[in-house]
């Protein structure tokens, strides 16, 4: 027979071989036990976690003739038939390619016949979630009142998607992830039982980067077995997972605790020659400077979590970095992981990393920080504190000065420019394409939008993509036309020069909505200036055409020639038009007096 994969050979048949869900197992057995089973089950949680095999040896035991305690023999012939997958009673079926609505109805129209074998017709619907609207909806009749030999049990990594009417009519068991010293124990029986040499440290490397996920933890032990010719070691660990040694890691940030830039740039280097993931060296450097902070507040529970991997080493250097260096180390850490998405220069952000930690002050220890109290600091406390006391009684001056008498500075202040700048960040802002828009936006067709844009999102594939349309907004919409905002003037202008983004927008709405529209990108800093330009110009237009010449509104104003009441329909139509594109609840009228 040819050669199958570990998680394979050794999926779990028992209850008491599923690991890291004692609570559900038990559950299941004891149902079984007292016949008080369920005609529906929901198994939500991470990927590997066995809620596929649990499905399966639920289905062996309420089928067994000898089961024992709730657990299947897996020696009668119905247990072997579900192991091997060739018992008819026992559907299982992928929703993922098996979505439709035809599907569903099948199952419909056979789950009316009894079982030919077994006492219980099992179905296993798997990522149960892929299912289409109209498939949850043929499938809601049939799942509340099911013949009374059937057996419905739904798998999903992501129970957010299905609906509360689904959810409902079931038993939801949550599996949750595995931890890093169950996965150790269950593949140190694996390799006892095949006679594969190992080092325990090299098990316990793959069982932090399997993260919970027993299957995961199997198929890294499959490659480094391989790799290493039926024996793993840490350094073939180290290099199927691409993590770092913990040793180069607490050393990197001893490195820039210290203020060692040049080392620490030094070891990044040696770190990328090796050929290792800058994403999860940064992974690893957030999980270790976690594990600072907590062994600063309890060193045995770090040490469970560790596996027992901590040294004098990392003592020491837990003994250096006070809790608020941390904080600010982790928040680095976090923004750099955040810009790593969205760039190929991936060893440019780790040295800039190294440069950003190295230059964090409050490396001293916490002893060292209580009694550290220079006379320079105490200096510059005072002189702050004379500053602080300057402000405030300008401040006192200001607020006793006569109402509308202008500071002698006020004269001097730069003028408001009135066109917004056309570029933000580099990024060239098309006025040409934006204010037909806002020509003809209106506040429904933005709500209207606004609602959908969740929807929107589901559509993308890719994570970059469907990260970037979560950190957008629309911000104007018309019938033939869409302003989109991005908070950061780069994002706007990836966004700007990816056409294929682009294209995905408009096939979303053109599925959602029924129509494409122009779509144009923004900085959500830029928007405001935008919007109050087009509304001043628009204003300068309106005035003309009702006095029909070609005197500007600033030369009106100069002149004094318009009283209140000649210039009231000129502002009542432009409030009217602003309310109309920006919405009555959003807008804000404020009447100013002229002196």
């Amino acid at each position: 027979m040819s050669y199958q994969a570990l998680y394979r050979v050794w999926r779990p048949q028992r209850f008491d071989e599923v690991i890291g869900q004692s609570l559900i197992t038990q559950t299941l057995k004891n149902a079984i036990k007292t016949h008080q089973t369920s005609h529906a089950y929901l198994f939500a949680g991470p990927r590997g976690t066995g809620k596929t095999s649990m499905a399966k040896i639920f289905a062996k035991a309420v089928n067994c003739p000898n089961q024992k305690d709730g657990e299947p023999c897996n020696e009668c012939d119905i247990c072997k038939s579900i192991t091997r997958g060739t018992l008819n009673d026992v559907i299982e079926i992928d929703a993922a390619s098996n979505n439709g609505v035809e599907e569903i109805r099948d199952i419909r129209d056979k789950v009316k016949y009894a079982p030919t074998e077994a006492e219980f017709k099992v179905y296993i619907i798997d990522e149960v979630h892929m299912l289409s609207t109209g498939a949850f909806n043929a499938l809601l009749k049939t799942l509340e009142e099911p013949p009374a030999n059937v057996i419905f049990i739904l798998a999903t990594t992501e129970p957010h998607k299905i609906p509360a009417t689904i959810i409902s009519r079931t038993q939801r068991f949550d599996f949750k992830q595995i931890q890093a010293k169950d996965s150790l124990a269950r593949m140190t029986y694996i390799l006892d039982e095949k006679h594969v040499s190992y080092d325990e440290e090299a098990l316990k490397v793959i069982a932090k980067a399997s993260e919970g996920g027993m299957r995961d933890a199997l198929s890294i032990l499959d490659q480094a077995i391989s790799f290493g010719d039926d024996t793993v070691t840490v350094d073939n660990a180290l290099l199927v997972t691409g993590s770092v040694r913990k040793k180069l890691l607490v050393q990197y940030l001893d490195q820039v605790a210290d203020n060692d830039t040049q080392n620490a740039l030094v070891t990044i280097q040696d770190v990328m020659a090796d050929g290792k993931n800058p994403e999860r060296f940064t992974e690893d450097l957030v999980n270790l400077t976690r594990d600072l902070l907590l062994y600063q507040q309890s060193p045995e529970l770090v040490a469970e979590i560790e596996l027992d991997q901590v040294d004098d080493q990392f003592k020491n250097l837990a003994g250096k970095l006070t809790p608020q260096r941390l904080y600010e180390m982790i928040d680095a850490l976090n923004d750099i992981q955040q810009q790593m998405r969205f760039t190929t220069h991936e060893d440019v952000y780790l040295e800039v990393l190294t440069v950003k930690l190295a230059g964090i002050r409050g490396a001293q220890s916490v002893a060292d920080q209580r009694t550290a109290t220079a006379p320079a600091d105490l200096d510059v406390i005072t002189q702050l504190q004379r500053e602080v006391q300057n402000l405030k009684q300008t401040v006192t001056a200001l607020q006793q000065r006569p109402v509308g008498t202008a500071p002698a500075t006020a004269q001097t202040a730069a003028p408001t420019p009135n066109k917004p700048a056309h570029r933000a960040g580099g990024f060239h802002i098309n006025l040409e394409k934006i204010y037909p828009i806002l020509g003809s936006a209106t506040r429904t067709a933005l709500s209207e939008l606004q609602s959908n844009w969740p929807d929107l999102i589901q559509y993308f594939d890719s994570p970059r993509k469907r990260a970037m349309m979560k950190i957008a907004k629309p911000v104007a919409a018309s019938e033939n036309g869409a302003v989109i905002a991005f908070d950061d003037s780069f994002i706007v202008e990836r966004a700007d020069d990816d056409n294929t983004f682009k294209d995905d927008i408009e096939n979303a709405m053109d599925r959602v909505t029924g129509h494409v529209p122009d779509i144009v990108f923004v900085p959500t800093g830029e928007w405001p200036t935008i919007r109050k330009t087009y509304l001043k110009q628009h204003k300068v237009h309106q005035a003309d055409n009702a006095a029909g010449d070609t005197s500007t509104e600033a030369d009106n104003q100069e002149n004094g020639s318009s009283k209140d009441a000649e210039q009231q329909p000129d502002n009542d139509q432009m409030v009217n038009e602003a309310q109309q594109l920006f919405g009555e609840d959003i807008s804000d009228i404020i009447e100013v007096k002229q002196d």
